[in-house]
């Protein structure tokens, strides 16, 4: 099909780059921006949820230090036990 379209500045300049890019012509550098614009697989952006988590109930300044101390404490545990 023949059709005559007006882009704007910005799209015949993001047109001419994938045909710089991809080495296609410009019909073809269109026709795939059109067809992957518009396929139903075009993932919307991922945004991660925000949760508020509240006032944190241990320093988190000294948050590796508090690991490694529970690890410890865990380690110290199993090694009472025989395991």
């Amino acid at each position: 099909m023949r059709t005559t379209i007006t882009l704007t500045p910005a799209a015949e300049e993001a047109v001419r780059k994938v045909m710089r890019e991809r080495g296609l012509s410009f019909k073809d550098a269109v026709n795939s921006a059109i067809l992957a614009g518009l396929a139903p697989d075009a993932a919307a952006p991922f945004e991660t949820p925000v949760r508020q988590l509240g006032q944190a109930r241990v320093p988190l300044d000294r948050a590796l230090a508090l690991a490694a101390d529970l690890e410890d404490e865990a380690i110290a545990q199993k090694h009472e036990l025989g395991k």
